[in-house]
């Protein structure tokens, strides 16, 4: 009997963390011997692995204990991959060889599946003086560019999607440059950008005084303090970029301020790291620990949360050990402090299952009284494993215990820490978990809200025809077991309908006893002034966030909120208000018809003597026309072998659906060394590019796309389904669908699961 409570838990697990055969024959016949492949690998490491691994087992069994993608996806395989989610990289030097040497270590981790993390602070200006080529420096959004181009060559190599995340201070003369690079939407697509905020900074915006822009001890510029927080304002509610980082606060608040500068965060946020620090993510599933849920003596079972919560502790100590890393000095950082981020997810089921509205005081109070006790026990279960093994290396008992964060910690744990050392410099982090949450049945994700109560998920089938599979919030499947068709009480809230206040409380009661930080996106409604929106991140720098990151439906961000008709309503939402993501997703390739229709389009390169042929052919589906395969000739046999692999390989991707535009992104972005040549009055960097041009043209053509020329003029995405009024935002690079959500400070996808940040 399948434990899965939905087939799209099921297809998740199957797609993304069952072990398989490199021919896709699958190694894992049940969840269970997913867990016991899991369980096993980390026990490995024990004096008494056949006691450990029956513990472990039984954390995982039912979802209970949830370690992140890479864990659950790569432990036990035997593979040589990193069960390490993200990584900060080393600090960048300000040299042409540092800067590249920074840059191969970060195309080596990116090529494991690793998001990273980059301070660019550390390089010069633009207009700097280079001394000894008498030039003048061209700046480090120059060298974000190359790394964006490094991120995009390595994913259309096939690899896994790995996040960037850029930092830079708020202090650097170049910093409002960097604010509004992303105003181009061709610019830096690879990152997430995050603005580094420090005390005196906040307190120069409050005073409306100065403020200097500074490299090297040189002054470049001086400006109004709350011009530029305005400027920082202004790119995040039209852009969504860039989020900002209260860097001061970590740093103080750092267990390891003694021994560690913090100046960046993993793609997401939830991990501010040092130079070289790694992420090591896992969660507790609040809900299954909820007893006799929505009834008027429900609550939390406080002992069982203490029980997993140590358990789990254990568990991601070994990953430590058994764990491989993308570079030696990623290795020698994770085992010189054990840094472990072990957070929740299904804090607002949980809440709705003992009777509380996400974002109420109450609420607020009953997360921080949650929080406490997982910061507590995760601190106790860690010293116990100092007793036993040994403290981390870099333990300092009076200069640990007089960081910020550890005075906040009780009297008892700080005296344990003292008395025994501690096997884990920090503990807690609360990271995105949409791929996670939906395998574990639909959980709400991390802390943020219910996204949406239920909605419809249409599956597009091999021969055209859809199927359609409900997707139900997990406190609403309990709720329907329980009471039928009985309306959802008033306490049931979304993120619909959530204000951005109440998001903030809730951000910063889990912050309080959380000492790393915590992915979260405060959704703002898309008619919110700009002087409310400003006053969401005055918010949470009062409430004692260590960041904050925003979204704000607009024309030029999309909407989070896709939705479509559900009969169920929500209370409180107007009768026109809807829920549920209608998304398309194509469970298999679809077969070849008979016969297809196409165009042949001719290529003559300069310098080469023979012209390419380049066939397209489309399918019609669902009143759409779609280009479902590619043909590339030419007689000139140097061209034979990359024509016919390049055929096959975007061919395979049209028969796939969904997002195709990335192929002609991709082509188009080639560059010869030898050079390109001039087309039609444009320069065309490579043949490669030429044939992109000529696939977009063609898209074009048949109306699958918007745009014109050799150029995109807007967003080319796929419309497969959804006749009549085409849907903002994106669709799923993965697979098509417009059911794209802002989560976690992520673009997670609620049809397959696909994620930004991994």
């Amino acid at each position: 009997m399948s434990r899965f409570h939905a087939p799209i838990a099921e297809a998740i697990w199957d797609m993304k963390y069952r072990f398989k055969e490199a021919d896709g024959t699958p190694i894992d016949g049940s969840v269970e011997d997913t867990w016991r492949r899991i369980a096993r690998a980390l026990a490995e490491v024990e004096q008494d692995p056949a006691k450990w691994e029956a513990e472990f087992y039984a954390a995982l069994e039912g979802f209970k204990f949830l370690p992140a993608g890479r864990i659950t996806a790569g432990a036990g395989t035997g593979r040589s991959v990193t069960l390490f989610n993200c990584f900060v990289m080393g600090t960048i030097p300000d040299t042409m060889e540092g800067i590249f040497t920074a840059l191969k270590e970060a195309a080596l981790t990116m090529q494991q599946g690793g998001g990273i993390g980059y301070d660019f602070s550390t390089i010069r200006p633009r207009g700097a003086e280079v001394k000894g080529v008498a030039a003048d420096a061209s700046g480090p959004l120059s060298f974000m560019d190359v790394w964006d181009a490094m991120c995009r060559t390595i994913m259309s190599a096939g690899s896994r999607r790995g996040a960037m995340m850029a930092t830079m201070r708020c202090d650097h003369p170049d910093i409002e440059a960097f604010i509004e690079a992303k105003r181009d939407p061709a610019r830096l697509r690879m990152f997430n950008l995050s603005v580094l905020v420090t005390d005196a900074f906040m307190a120069a915006v409050k005073a409306d005084g100065p403020w200097e822009l500074v490299f090297g001890g040189k002054v470049y510029r001086t400006l109004q303090a709350r011009d530029l927080w305005n400027k920082i304002m202004r790119s995040t509610f039209d852009y969504a970029e860039p989020g900002v980082i209260f860097i001061d606060r970590i740093n103080a608040m750092n267990n390891l301020n003694y021994c560690e500068t913090i100046a960046a965060t993993n793609p997401c946020g939830e991990q501010p790291l040092p130079p070289y620090g790694a992420c090591l993510l896992g969660s507790v599933n609040l809900p299954t620990l909820v007893k006799d849920p929505f009834d008027a003596h429900s609550s939390m079972d406080m002992k069982a949360l203490d029980r997993l919560v140590r358990t789990a502790v254990r568990a991601m100590d070994n990953v430590v050990d058994v764990s491989r890393f993308p570079l030696p000095e990623q290795q020698a950082e994770a085992k010189a402090k054990r840094r472990i981020g072990l957070g929740v997810t299904g804090l607002a089921d949980a809440l709705l299952m003992v009777g509380l509205r996400y974002g109420s005081e109450e609420a607020t109070r009953v997360t921080e009284i949650w929080m406490h006790a997982i910061a507590r026990s995760a601190y106790l279960a860690s010293v116990d494993l100092s007793r036993e093994k040994g403290a981390f290396p870099l333990f300092d008992a009076e200069r640990y215990l007089a960081s910020g964060n550890m005075a906040r910690m009780d009297a008892d744990v700080r005296e344990a820490i003292r008395a025994h050392g501690i096997r884990n410099a920090l503990l807690t982090s609360i990271a995105p978990t949409g791929t996670i949450s939906l395998y574990a049945g639909n959980v709400s994700s991390g802390i943020e809200p219910v996204f949406a109560y239920a909605y419809t998920r249409k599956v597009l089938q091999k021969d055209g025809s859809r199927t359609e599979e409900e997707v139900v919030d997990y406190a609403v499947r309990l709720w329907r077991e329980k009471f039928g068709d009985a309306p959802l009480p008033d306490h049931f809230v979304n993120a619909q309908t959530l204000p951005p206040l109440d998001h903030v409380r809730m951000q910063a009661a889990a912050q309080k006893w959380v000492d790393s930080s915590i992915s979260k996106t405060i959704n703002c409604p898309a008619d919110i002034s700009f002087d409310d929106f400003k006053e969401v991140y005055m918010a949470a720098w009062d409430q004692g966030c260590k960041g904050c990151t925003t979204y704000r439906p607009n024309e030029v961000t999309g909407s989070v909120l896709t939705v479509s008709e559900s009969s169920e309503k929500v209370p409180g939402e107007a009768p026109d208000q809807v829920r549920g993501g209608e998304v398309v997703y194509l469970s298999e390739p679809l077969d070849r018809p008979a016969a297809l229709e196409g165009r042949t389009y001719k290529l003559k390169w300069p310098g080469t003597e023979h012209a390419l042929y380049i066939t397209i052919n489309d399918i019609v589906t669902a009143g759409h026309r779609r280009p479902f395969e590619v043909f590339i000739n030419s007689k000139n046999m140097e061209h034979y072998a990359w024509t016919v692999a390049l055929t096959r390989m975007i061919s395979a991707v049209f028969r796939r659906g969904g997002d195709i535009s990335f192929v002609v992104e991709e082509l188009k972005a080639v560059f010869d060394p030898r050079g390109g040549a001039w087309m039609e009055g444009r320069y065309i960097p490579s043949i490669l590019a030429a044939i992109g041009g000529v696939i977009e043209r063609h898209l074009i053509d048949i109306g699958f796309i918007a745009g014109e020329g050799l150029g995109l003029k807007s967003d080319p995405k796929a419309e497969l389904l959804r006749v009549g009024e085409a849907p903002k935002g994106k669709a799923c690079p993965a697979c098509g669908s417009y059911d794209l959500r802002m989560v976690e400070g992520c673009l997670t996808c609620g049809s397959c699961g696909h994620s930004k940040c991994g």
